[in-house]
């Protein structure tokens, strides 16, 4: 028997489904109908194997939606991502989404750079080249990513019996993955091991479920030392140096 004041929790007020193909696993508020958890399944991994010709940046607006000025007409489009070098480092080797472009000017989509004391006015020029091809890495398994916490320096001034905390900056960011060595051939193995030859920064982009995606600059490289362990499939192990900060975007 319940004991006395005791209330039943609400009927359907939280249910947990799986989808027959096991490819979700989601948490539903049905009072609400919003997706509170999600599985990895079904994530797509891109790198941008070719780029437009450089574009030269002349200058950043300090704006709540940045407005990046060229030199000449760009010929971009809204949708468009884009690998930027930029004098104002929150900004430099970062990938961005492009909207409201036309002539000389775009919006970096998302971006805020009102702040002055970290976008100092009138800075913010380098240059940015347009994604122009993407190759999907398939059979990838064992996703990792560390790194992209803040950084701290514990400082204590002799005047004072307490230690403060500052800032300063964040941690790099390395993902690993592992592929199926059968893929040898493919072009997205080909373009793995392209990137390792040559060391040049690139866009990845991962597609993930729940309309998603999140974009970041690195250098990619291929571990071809065949991994065997007995009772799991035979892979080779890939690696991603950010050279900056993730950004994430609904589609």
């Amino acid at each position: 028997m319940p004991e006395e004041g005791y209330q039943r929790p609400p009927e359907r007020s939280r249910r947990v489904f799986l989808c027959p193909l096991g490819l979700f696993f989601r948490a539903f508020n049905t009072r609400k109908g919003t997706i509170i958890a999600r599985t990895p399944t079904g994530t797509i991994t891109s790198v941008a194997t070719a780029f437009a010709t450089d574009v030269t940046i002349t200058g950043i607006s300090n704006a709540a939606v940045a407005v990046v000025t060229t030199s000449a007409s760009h010929g971009l489009v809204d949708g468009d991502i884009i690998m930027l070098e930029s004098s104002w480092s929150r900004l430099n080797m970062r990938a961005f989404r492009v909207v409201d472009a036309s002539g000389s000017t775009l919006k970096l989509d998302g971006e805020d750079t009102s702040n002055i004391e970290i976008f100092p006015a009138g800075g913010g020029g380098g240059k940015l080249r347009k994604v122009n091809a993407w190759v999907q890495l398939d059979r990838t398994l064992n996703h990792n990513s560390s790194g992209g916490e803040a950084r701290t320096v514990n400082v204590k001034f002799i005047e004072s019996e307490n230690e403060i905390v500052l800032n300063d900056g964040f941690t790099a960011i390395n993902r690993t993955f592992d592929m199926d060595a059968d893929q040898l051939g493919t072009a997205g193995y080909t373009a793995l091991r392209t990137f390792t030859q040559t060391g040049k920064d690139t866009v990845i982009r991962q597609a993930t479920p729940g309309n998603t995606f999140n974009l970041i600059v690195g250098k990619v490289s291929l571990s071809e030392e065949v991994v065997l362990t007995d009772g799991q499939v035979m892979v080779v192990r890939g690696s991603i140096a950010a050279q900056s900060r993730s950004t994430r975007y609904a589609v």
